[in-house]
């Protein structure tokens, strides 16, 4: 017949391990669904960027990549405005989602933010303005998307 005490021993044995398990599987799931809240709010505000892209359409931000138009300093001025919002926001997905050692989830969520980096980054325009638009930004931010730039100038000029 088992008596309490060895009823206690059991418990210790297995319950103590299946709550630890229970607990970390909880942390995990909670922490995953953080880095997916803060994509998604990231996400939110680059389509809020882009409803601006949509009224800035006389820029050709979107569609005119190779051989800017001539802008008026008004429109140069919008544009420099937009990019320096841009930059802003991809220095923020940079800080809260890049890490050098991504798991594979976050790799994926990070993944989408480089793309549109890159996306940019094939504008001319958008490369020349660099250095005057990482001025005060992060150091690892600003050497990234440099990285970035220079690889699609290459690729652009071969």
């Amino acid at each position: 017949m088992i008596n309490w005490e060895q009823l206690s021993y059991v418990v210790t044995v297995v319950g103590l391990p299946f709550a630890i398990a229970v607990y970390l599987l909880d942390q995990r799931r909670e922490r995953q669904n953080e880095e997916e809240e803060i994509y998604q709010r990231l996400s939110d505000e680059y389509a809020e960027f882009c409803k601006l892209i949509i009224d800035s359409a006389d820029l050709r931000l979107r569609t005119q990549r190779e051989n800017p138009p001539e802008l008026t300093p008004e429109q140069e001025e919008r544009r420099l405005i937009l990019f320096e919002m841009l930059i802003a926001l991809f220095e923020r997905a940079y800080i809260l989602v890049y890490e050098d050692d991504m798991g594979k989830q976050q790799r994926r969520l990070w993944q989408s933010w480089e793309d549109y980096m890159r996306d940019w980054c094939e504008r001319e325009d958008f490369r020349t303005l660099l250095p005057r638009l990482l001025t005060g930004e992060d150091e690892f931010f600003s050497a990234h998307i440099i990285r970035i730039a220079d690889e699609v100038a290459r690729k652009t000029k071969a």
